[in-house]
């Protein structure tokens, strides 16, 4: 995926992909945002299961995900996404607006 999209592409993606589950007014995904865009998805996902989601990648221990936790998560949970190109993309200019 990222040598389809390019780095900036990627994680222009993620951001996009955070910026849909966020709290606008706190700018951090949490428990709240995360389960009202479930509903709004219509994905049924237990109060449990959504705690686990925030657990494993709150990093600060807030109870929330800020957009960099978020993109962290989002590269361990998907190796798939790299094509083996994640070396390539600490390597390349990447806007630091994006990230």
């Amino acid at each position: 995926m990222i040598s389809r999209l390019g780095a900036e592409g990627f994680i222009g993606e993620l951001c996009n992909g955070f910026s849909l589950l966020m709290d606008a007014h706190k700018g951090l995904i949490t428990f709240e945002s995360l389960k009202m865009n479930c509903c709004l998805l219509g994905l049924e996902v237990r109060d449990d299961e959504l705690l686990c989601m925030l657990m494993e990648g709150d990093l600060d221990g807030d109870g929330a995900l800020s957009q960099m936790e978020f993109c962290i998560l989002m590269f361990r949970l998907s190796p798939c996404l790299m094509d083996g190109d994640a070396p390539k993309l600490f390597t390349q200019n990447v806007d630091p607006m994006l990230v």
